[in-house]
């Protein structure tokens, strides 16, 4: 699954429920960014966010998914072949809506949107996954009385010096801050950053010097920018910025709701894909980290872009459209980071895109 010939692997999550075929692998052309699908499997229900092992698991490479049903599950998948196998048991994660999930410290964390919880489970030591070890229960809400009744935890993962995970709450309007232990797989709570009421915290990226973090908003289409300090566990707020320049492409009038966040290899733009008005908006980021200024917005390609994800090389930018069934693929300008138009591949529901 290496590049030695200028090809890589990706793998394409959907949504089952809607149409999906579950988990598509598809072989990418480093020089053109081109996805050719290899082959899927629906073994997993909805596995709507993937994480990849290299870990000690079959070939050295294992995929993780979320089933992100009511009923929460996570499972592994041996992706030696073209065809996903599943490997071990399908998991249960005492929660419900798990919609991201990561690895960490020996573990595969999940983000459970339903429950507003965050759960860890072992992973063995062939790569397959071992009992819930801990459940950490958010608790509060936001403002908005449809959307922020109580917690959604949306995103977690763990920070640069993978001594924290941060969990990110659309529920209760802030990120918290936990550390996990190793050995037992307990988590425990360390901080909670607060960001402004009514926003719902959605995901977030890192600086790649490890000192800042970009929060993604959905219920409001800006960019909460902050302070890391690694040291210390502490995420500061330092501003706020919108994602959309004066004058957004697509329907002027629709209602905007950011997705996903991407921060360039270089640390020099920030990219987001917003649902509403079909966009991918560039941001320029100054150079130490704690200033994004918006550039300009470009269609996604699709309808309904759920995830955007930057390939190895940085040079292709590819964003996962829910509604319009298909990945589209961009060029990035290296001066600019404007994405130019470069594919687009027929994936139903397709909702998340990551890379070998």
């Amino acid at each position: 699954m290496g590049s030695d010939n200028g090809t890589g692997r990706a793998f394409i999550g959907s949504f089952t429920s809607a149409g999906g075929r579950g988990i598509t692998v598809a072989a990418v052309d480093r020089e053109t960014g081109e996805l050719t699908v290899l082959g899927a499997t629906d073994a997993v229900p909805d596995p709507s966010y993937l994480a990849l092992g290299h870990g000690p698991g079959p070939g050295g490479r294992t995929l993780y998914t979320v089933s992100e049903t009511e009923y929460g599950a996570a499972a592994a998948l041996d992706v030696t072949g073209d065809v996903p196998r599943l490997f071990g048991e399908i998991r249960p994660v005492e929660g419900s809506g798990p919609t991201h999930l990561a690895l960490a410290g020996g573990h595969l964390l999940t983000a459970n949107y339903g429950s507003g919880s965050v759960t860890a489970l072992s992973v063995r030591a062939d790569g397959s996954l071992g009992a819930v070890t801990a459940v950490l229960r958010h608790e509060g809400g936001g403002p908005d009385i449809e959307r922020q009744r109580g917690p959604h935890a949306h995103q977690v993962l763990p920070d640069p010096s993978g001594n924290w995970v941060l969990a990110v709450d659309l529920g209760t309007d802030s990120v918290r801050i936990c550390a996990l232990d190793t050995a037992t797989g307990a988590l425990r709570p360390h901080g909670e950053t607060a960001l402004r009421p009514g926003t719902g915290p959605r995901h977030l990226a890192f600086h790649p010097a490890g000192s800042h973090a970009y929060v993604l908003n959905e219920l409001e289409p800006t960019v909460t920018v902050c302070r890391w300090d690694a040291a210390t566990g502490v995420l500061e707020p330092l501003g706020e910025t919108s994602v959309l320049p004066e004058e957004p492409v697509g329907d002027g009038d629709a209602a905007i709701y950011p997705s996903e966040v991407v921060v360039s290899h270089d640390g020099r733009f920030l990219w987001t894909a917003n649902r509403g008005d079909d966009s991918i908006s560039v941001l320029a980021l100054d150079a130490a980290g704690e200033k994004a200024t918006p550039v300009t917005t470009v269609g996604c390609g699709g309808h309904w872009p759920r995830d955007l994800a930057l390939d190895p090389t940085g040079r292709w930018l590819y964003a996962a459209n829910e509604r319009s069934g298909n990945v589209s693929w961009f060029a990035v300008e290296p001066s600019t980071g404007i994405p130019r138009p470069a594919g687009s591949l027929e994936v139903p529901a397709a909702s998340c895109v990551i890379f070998a």
